[in-house]
């Protein structure tokens, strides 16, 4: 189990190193250097949830991700001198991506350590903003501490992906345009790794509105916040869709924003995830990261929880791989009974296999793949069981085939998802 990590003294909101007024500032250092993103109403996500919902699309930046502002913020209050020799960050994702590119347009060197595990797609990528790019450790934690030996022996400036204030305050800028853009929000969701999104819009949305409600959303499999501020000692282990927030010890300094602004944070399921994703595709027409599926998935997970509110969502990132993407919408196809398994119990004679092909026709069921196994099974020698894999229109469409199957003698089951 994870040990909770010790916590400074909460602050009060009023006693928080960044205020309103600071990303405020941020956000006249950014104009014109980043997207200013849109945000939309959405009629069907708001029909689906029972909620009135705003997406501020932040995976239309030109990296994908809200991590261009706190880096480019960081940047840009930078002396000449620190400048001249260069920064340095650990990370495999968004952040590395938002500081190479901010960097190589300033002209400031830029060095990304990353585990040496590390997807090649986002080494190129990072590479490809300019960015030199040190493989080093097996993990983030020694990638993390390379970069840090490194800070000191080249004299470099460290860039934390979210514990500093520069970083926050920049974050904060998403929060300034959501309610700029549509004020009648009362309610934000906002995705929780490290916090620091969080804290920066958390700031600025209490700045401009003080009873606005801020409900922060992690990863059942990596609940560090959530635990940090419950008192609860969980777990932070294994492989989630949403990689992005999947932070195992919060900042030190963006757990006191947490604490101090938080009215609650809720936990997701990889189904809730991956649910959300594949909507936002389907209905949004938006390519969409785990992470920044999670703000949805909590409206999905917890309708009764925001029934009735007006909330505003982050897509806080659109840096999904290709290949990821495809398996979660063919699982969300499956799950909603639109592509379907089929076992099916045959005898091994011929026609057998024509004969059930014939009920697939009759009941307009489009056949994807046949399988046939007949060494690797329990029945008798005679015997074979076929899998069948199959588009239907619906889940009461597929419910009419099983029945038609079984009507005709078969012994025909669902191979489910988990």
């Amino acid at each position: 189990m994870a040990s909770v990590p010790s916590t400074p003294a909460a602050l009060s909101a009023a006693d928080l190193p960044v205020s309103l007024p600071d990303i405020e500032a941020a956000a006249a250092r950014l104009a014109g250097a980043i997207v200013r993103t849109p945000t939309l109403h959405s009629q069907t996500l708001s029909a689906m949830t029972g909620a009135e919902v705003w997406l501020k699309f932040e995976n239309l930046q030109f990296t994908a991700a809200y991590k261009e502002r706190g880096a480019l913020n960081t940047l840009l209050q930078m002396d000449e001198a620190a400048r001249q020799k260069g920064v340095i960050a650990a990370s495999a994702g968004n952040h590395a991506q938002g500081l190479a590119y901010h960097g190589n347009r300033l002209g400031i060197p830029v060095t990304i350590v990353m585990p040496r595990p590390t997807p090649t797609v986002k080494v190129t990528q990072t590479e490809g903003h300019g960015a030199q790019v040190i493989l080093e450790g097996e993990t983030f934690d020694a990638a993390y501490a390379h970069a840090r030996r490194l800070e000191a022996e080249r004299g470099l400036t460290f860039v934390h992906p979210f514990d500093h204030p520069h970083i926050i305050a920049g974050q904060g800028t998403v929060a300034l345009e959501l309610l700029a853009d549509a004020p009648e929000i009362d309610t934000l969701v906002i995705p929780i790794g490290g916090g620091g999104l969080f804290s920066g819009m958390g700031t600025a949305a209490r700045g401009i509105r003080p009873d606005i409600e801020l409900v922060g959303v992690q990863a059942e499999l990596y609940p560090s916040m959530y635990a940090l501020t419950k008192g609860l000692d969980l777990a932070c282990a294994g492989d989630t869709l949403a990689e992005g927030i999947a932070v195992k010890q919060p900042g030190l300094l963006t757990r006191q924003f947490v604490q101090a602004l938080a009215d609650d944070i809720l936990l997701v399921s990889e189904r809730d995830l991956e649910r959300a994703v594949s909507l936002l595709l389907q209905i949004e027409k938006t390519v969409v990261e785990g992470a920044g599926a999670a703000g949805l998935a909590a409206l999905l997970a917890h309708p009764g929880r925001f029934a009735g509110r007006r909330v505003g969502v982050v897509l806080c990132g659109g840096n999904i791989d290709t290949r990821l993407l495809a398996n979660v919408l063919l699982r969300d196809l499956a799950r909603s009974g639109r592509l379907a398994r089929l076992r099916v119990r045959l005898q091994d004679r011929p026609g057998a296999l024509f004969n059930v092909a014939r009920i697939f026709h009759d009941q307009q069921v489009n056949i994807i793949e046949v399988y046939h196994q007949r060494v690797f099974t329990t029945l008798p020698a005679k015997g074979l069981i076929t899998d069948i894999e199959c588009e239907t229109r619906d889940r009461a469409h597929l419910d009419r085939l099983m029945t038609a199957l079984r009507a005709d003698g078969y012994e025909a089951s669902l191979v489910e998802l988990a």
